[in-house]
């Protein structure tokens, strides 16, 4: 089965159109969206309706999703990710609203794969940013891989047993672009596609992965999206311009 995964959409509909333009060229059957759809951008409910319209067979609470509803302490946010979740809460549609309160805040398991926001141990609100914390989080779950976003960087965390070593070896990998690579082997992984809409590894292209299950492959993706477009809604909404400028540079 080939599935598309994404995350951290963050309310950039630009970004998610070009996301999904770019995947139907290649082709996909199912989605999983790790989370994060709104915050920070200028179309929440836009895109809450159109992650809805696709019928995705996975899709888990994020951060930010908690926080439009309540769930989670704004204070807890630096000062412009807290203006862009008080600006979302007025301006996300009932219905949409409405949505995110229905989205699981535990890990979901679909065969060999678990699938979070933040990690496997913290769900919601835990970066995967390092092999340290990787290392700490493969305990956390049983199948052979994990799916995270929230950090916005795509990466690959492997696991491999060592001999005599109860904990084993971790090690960070950076993935090779728009290549099929095999997930397989004798090791375990955490993987996380990067963000749609808010890119944070100096590009500021969109990233997204297609995945098949079947033959344990992974596929990392950038496309270029008009983030002029919403750097314009942004600012026409008067969210902060720090958020908005960082778009330009993927950071």
């Amino acid at each position: 089965m080939r599935v598309l995964v994404i995350s951290d959409i963050h309310a950039n509909l630009v970004a998610l159109e070009a996301v999904l333009a770019d995947a139907a060229q290649l082709g996909w059957e199912q989605v999983w969206c790790l989370g994060d759809v709104v915050g920070y951008g200028p179309e929440p409910t836009a895109c809450v309706e159109r992650i809805r319209d696709l019928k995705p067979d996975v899709w888990v609470a994020g951060n930010h999703d908690w926080a439009t509803i309540g769930r989670l302490d704004t204070d807890d946010f630096n000062p412009e990710a807290r203006r862009g979740i008080l600006w979302t809460r007025e301006n996300l549609s009932p219905e949409a609203l409405a949505h995110l309160e229905t989205l699981p805040d535990e890990p979901v398991v679909r065969g060999d794969f678990t699938i979070a926001h933040g990690s496997p141990r913290y769900p919601i609100w835990e970066y995967v940013l390092d092999a340290a914390t990787a290392l700490a989080n493969f305990s956390h779950f049983e199948t052979p891989y994990c799916l995270v976003g929230h950090s916005h960087v795509p990466r690959l965390f492997r696991w491999q047993a060592r001999e005599g070593d109860d904990e084993g070896d971790c090690v960070e990998l950076v993935p090779v672009y728009d290549r099929r690579i095999s997930l397989a082997g004798d090791h375990r992984l955490i993987v996380n596609p990067g963000s749609v809409g808010q890119p944070r590894n100096s590009d500021p292209r969109a990233a997204y992965a297609l995945l098949d299950t079947e033959e344990v492959t992974m596929r990392f993706c950038r496309v270029r999206y008009s983030v002029e477009v919403t750097q314009a809604q942004m600012r026409a909404a008067g969210l902060p311009e720090r958020l908005i400028n960082r778009l330009s540079i993927g950071w």
